[in-house]
């Protein structure tokens, strides 16, 4: 090794051993946890606008009213199985996966990973969780979301398990991928902006670079993880709005009303309007930002103490 790359080397702003992507992964599902507890209420209200054609919600407070009143305040948490255990597999394989590939992007040199890095790396970790749990595990959590009532009898689906064998036997296995198409937009998007404006929060905010043994205190981590959560919902409003319309349908009635993305779209455009593509938009924003801002509070905390127990003082 010459001089020079030696003192690239040591000099580099992140030469050290980075956090391995099991600890990553770790670090994601037990803050997908505390996230879902705390905000299903706001993903049950967001559906339940989303599906609303009659205009029987007047915004969020009234539907969160209506649906206390008229259903009980435990159906403010329908849903909540299916969508802790989706957001744990999901934030697992998110933050696993984005480790991954950031680590094919790395500088051979300095270990430092550039933006364009981070954007495909957030953006091919987006897709994979999407294919892979997002998903089956949305259209479950949608069909259960979208049913009146409490009485069990009076239900279709009685639980995450039934609901799955039910939508595999009427509809084959390809039900659970229902709006697969939009889902892949919109999480590969997301994550793109997510991971990329995160990181740079992280610097611009608190001067933390990983590896530097720096733990952030969960507030601060709370405001990089929030701001780094707004971006998304308003780019992809209308796949979310696709997407839950997709996994919504079933064939009860015969055919299905939308065919795809692309003519869901159209539909949703040509007999709602412009503004129906973003439907739930409000309640996604008072969703995915304090989401975010909860799960990367965990997150960070648990990576931080890995940093300062094993790496800082590891040798290189």
């Amino acid at each position: 090794m010459t001089v020079h790359q030696e003192n690239g080397l040591n000099n580099g702003r992140t030469p050290q051993k980075s956090i391995p992507p099991h600890m990553k992964a770790v670090s994601g599902s037990l803050g997908g946890i505390v996230e879902a507890c705390c905000l299903q209420p706001i993903d049950v209200i967001k559906t339940r606008l989303q599906l609303d054609r009659s205009g029987a919600y007047k915004g969020i407070i009234h539907c969160g009213a209506t649906v206390a009143r008229t259903e009980g305040v435990r159906a403010l948490w329908k849903g909540l199985t299916p969508f802790s255990t989706h957001l744990t597999l999901k934030y697992a394989l998110r933050m696993g996966s984005n480790a991954v590939l950031q680590s094919a992007f790395k500088d051979s040199q300095t270990g430092k990973v550039s933006n364009h890095g981070r954007v495909l790396s957030g953006f091919g970790a987006g897709v994979l969780e999407a294919l892979v749990i997002v998903t089956p595990f949305e259209v479950v959590k949608i069909r259960l979301q979208q049913q009146r009532g409490l009485s069990p009898e009076l239900l279709k689906y009685k639980g995450p398990i039934h609901c799955a064998r039910t939508i595999i036997r009427e509809e084959g296995l390809r039900g659970l991928w229902s709006g697969a198409a939009p889902t892949v937009m919109r999480n590969g998007t997301n994550q793109a902006a997510m991971f990329t404006a995160k990181n740079a929060y992280d610097v611009l905010l608190w001067k933390k670079h990983e590896g530097d043994g720096t733990v952030l205190q969960p507030w601060q981590s709370m405001i990089s993880g929030f701001l780094a959560g707004t971006a998304g919902p308003l780019c992809t409003g209308p796949f979310d709005v696709v997407k839950t319309r997709l996994m919504a349908q079933t064939r009860d009635g015969g055919d299905l009303k939308y065919k795809g993305m692309i003519h869901a779209i159209r539909t949703i455009y040509a007999e709602e309007g412009l503004r129906a593509l973003w439907k739930g938009l409000l309640p996604r924003l008072m969703r995915i930002p304090p989401g975010q801002a909860i799960m990367w509070a965990v997150a960070d905390q648990i990576t931080g103490l890995y940093e300062r127990r094993y790496l800082i003082n590891a040798p290189l």
